[in-house]
């Protein structure tokens, strides 16, 4: 007899945390490898941020709080909203979570019944289809290619919906593809999402201010004010301020369901950690300049790796607009060493083995673990001089010459 419950018999482990767990591990045991799968600033917290915290500490503001949050985080929250998305909140519209992870999964847990329907844009985020599961619902996945950009057009999404759609997930910027929408095709979902009304729409902003394009963020409600009954925005400290440690998530939407949500967190985690919060306080109120420099530098690493990656026989790479991600389609190159008898199989994976291999390795993350075999997610949230050394590796790897030999 089993000791796992059936629901869980469906999930995976996250494949961007193993991939990082076994280049750790190569690294430890003396291998030269370059990981290119966290999805992690490689900036340190900005010093006031950990001032707070520090000054939280010594306050002995150390205890539990309310489980959906601190009142003063909150109402930062709420400020931030108005100030950067022009959105307007009650504090009793917000819920502050142990990151936006715990946001989806709460929101899952307390909007899906068994059956329902969650559309998920593929390539995406490799927790959404897991958690929807895990509440007992069924992904619908909506696959899109480089050539759209991918980005969902308006007819694919008609085309997905049927009677049990439940939940859609909106991520731009993009985990993993670095693409952004625009105004006007969120605006033309949003048409779309307009004659469904049972469909919550769950806006994940969480990339909102790493954009690479010189643009001004947009989401869904911004376009589509009218849809604002039935749409939880997401969003957190850990990529803006490199906060990916301290464990905050936020999110604004209908009290009805953020009051469900906050029950989900009483009785999994109850509040997140009190100290993280008041550093997550001082995030949001204090000077935003922190960001600028970040930004700077992922753009360029960014345009780096988009033509590094596509100077490789065989690759096509998009330039990232958001996020910290490059997403070549390697279908071809897969295809070649497979033939040549350098790969075991013709899959992502395999190239990604083939990679990892290598005397100088690259740790890089499948596609198809965000549904979209052969393709790699490419981290570009590392140093320049790792970066160059991955392309050139990845190039050495995956060139004519080493295919033929």
């Amino acid at each position: 007899m089993s000791l796992v419950s059936n629901r869980l018999k469906v999930i995976k482990p996250s494949p961007t945390l193993a991939v990082s767990a076994k280049a750790a591990k190569l690294k430890a045991e003396g291998k030269d490898v370059i990981a290119m799968g966290a999805g992690e600033p490689d900036f340190d917290t900005p010093q006031f941020i950990k001032d707070a915290a520090i000054a939280a500490m010594n306050k002995g503001l150390t205890k539990y709080t309310p489980a959906g949050g601190t009142p003063s985080l909150k109402r930062a929250i709420v400020a931030k909203f108005k100030r950067e998305n022009g959105l307007d909140y009650t504090d009793k519209q917000i819920l502050v979570s142990c990151g936006g992870k715990q946001t989806s999964f709460n929101l899952c847990m307390a909007l899906l019944n068994p059956g329902d329907e969650a559309i998920i844009p593929a390539p995406y985020w490799v927790s959404y289809p897991d958690m929807a599961m895990m509440a007992d619902g069924k992904p619908v996945f909506v696959p899109t290619t480089i050539e759209q950009g991918f980005k969902m057009a308006p007819a694919q999404l008609e085309a997905a919906i049927t009677p049990r759609s439940r939940l859609i997930w909106i991520n731009s910027p993009s985990n993993p593809t670095g693409a952004t929408y625009t105004a006007g095709e969120l605006a033309a979902l949003g048409e779309v999402l307009r004659k469904h009304p049972r469909i919550v729409i769950a806006s994940d902003d969480m990339y909102e201010h790493i954009l690479l394009d010189g643009s001004k963020f947009v989401d869904i409600l911004n376009v589509c004010p009218d849809l604002y009954s039935r749409t939880v925005t997401m969003n957190g400290v850990s990529k803006a301020y490199s906060m990916t440690g301290w464990r905050i998530g936020y999110c604004g939407g209908p009290q009805e369901l953020i009051d469900a949500m906050e029950n989900v967190q009483s009785h999994s985690t109850s509040n997140p950690t009190s100290i993280s919060q008041y550093a997550a306080e001082a995030a949001l109120t204090g000077d935003q300049s922190c960001i600028e420099p970040m930004v700077a530098a992922f753009k360029e690493r960014g345009e780096f790796v988009a033509r590094g990656l596509n100077s490789i026989p065989g690759v096509k790479c998009l330039e990232p607009t958001g996020a910290f991600y490059a997403f070549p389609d390697c279908s071809e190159a897969i295809q070649k060493l497979y033939n040549a008898g350098k790969i075991a199989a013709p899959t992502d994976m395999a190239l990604c083995d083939y990679l990892l291999a290598q005397p100088k390795a690259v740790a890089a993350v499948p596609g198809s673990a965000f549904g979209a075999e052969g393709c790699l997610r490419i981290s570009f949230a590392t140093s320049m001089d790792n970066i160059k050394k991955a392309v050139d590796r990845m190039a050495s790897a995956m060139a004519p010459e080493a295919v033929a030999a």
